[in-house]
């Protein structure tokens, strides 16, 4: 599963830099600056790509002595570094488009740029879609960043691709600009967007109320066994969650019973929530008499009333 991420981290990388080579030469070479803008636009996705890459390789390191919760949040400080850089492409293009508006250049060979941004949303799109795939199977916020990087360059690459067509059928060359501008606007939500994101989960969330769920219902199907359960923690660390809680039992029952209920329900979670690392501390049933004559659990109780 790691060597999965790894190698299409490193797909997304060699993707990228082929497409900041070509985007750059051909923007230069047609004067536009929308394309020059979606090269740098492919050169902040280069280099979430390398962060990527490498923050997966980090975070499937086994956990250590330093570390002994393991490396996964590597995956989420990779999430919120990539959210700022794209920050910092949405400025360079805002940067490269305002002076445009004074002096206008109206770009030349325009069949070359509408080219460029056709081949690059095509190849974005297949590749980021197995991106978000991949991330989806392996639970990896660092290539769904990555994947969501490369999504927002097939709709700002079509964007482009609009303005270069609007250009050179109007020769209207205030498009060229405007649609500069537009891209960055895409770019500066999708930063958002995913600094949110990557910044939430390096601190301690709780896991979707949806797999909050699916732990309960794991727990509660051995519920003949326990009296009850208290205390539920879980947290997510890249890919890996973190679980915990208090499970109230019989005080008649062995050592041996309640480490086999215990197994029991973290095999349980652990099979529906794959990386799960799930820790229950088992108590003894404190209630008075009094407070027993209903419960199931004690017979010998009863009988001592």
């Amino acid at each position: 599963m790691s060597e999965k991420k790894v190698s299409w981290a490193r797909l997304s990388i060699i993707s990228n830099s082929l497409l900041v080579i070509f985007k750059v030469l051909v923007g230069i070479f047609t004067g536009s600056v929308s394309i020059i803008a979606e090269g740098l636009h492919s050169g902040v996705d280069l280099m979430a790509s390398l962060i990527t890459f490498f923050s997966v390789k980090v975070a499937n390191r086994p956990a250590d002595v330093r570390h002994p919760y393991g490396h996964g949040k590597v995956e989420n400080m990779a999430g919120t570094i990539e959210g700022l850089l794209i920050f910092l492409g949405a400025a360079l293009i805002i940067k490269e488009a305002v002076p445009k508006f004074w002096e206008p250049e109206l770009p030349e060979s325009l069949g070359w740029g509408i080219g460029v941004m056709a081949v690059s949303a095509v190849i974005n799109f297949f590749i980021s879609q197995t991106l978000l795939k991949v991330a989806k199977e392996t639970d990896s916020p660092a290539l769904e960043a990555d994947g969501w990087h490369l999504r927002t360059d097939v709709y700002t690459s079509l964007g482009v691709l609009l303005g270069l067509a609007l250009i050179k059928i109007t020769g209207i060359s205030y498009f060229d600009p405007i649609l500069a501008l537009i891209v960055a606007g895409m770019i500066l939500k999708a930063a958002y967007e995913i600094t949110f994101e990557g910044f939430a989960n390096m601190v301690d969330t709780a896991l979707p109320e949806t797999e909050i769920t699916v732990i309960k219902n794991s727990i509660t199907q051995y519920g003949e066994k326990f009296l009850e359960f208290h205390k539920l923690r879980a947290r997510k660390s890249g890919s890996e969650r973190f679980i915990d809680l208090h499970l109230v039992v019989p005080e008649k029952l062995s050592v041996k019973e309640v480490h086999d209920l215990c197994n029991k329900i973290e095999r349980d979670i652990e099979e529906k929530l794959p990386n799960s690392h799930v820790l229950i501390h088992a108590e003894p049933c404190q209630k008075d008499l009094n407070e027993c004559k209903e419960c199931p659990y004690c017979p010998e109780k009863k009988a001592d009333q």
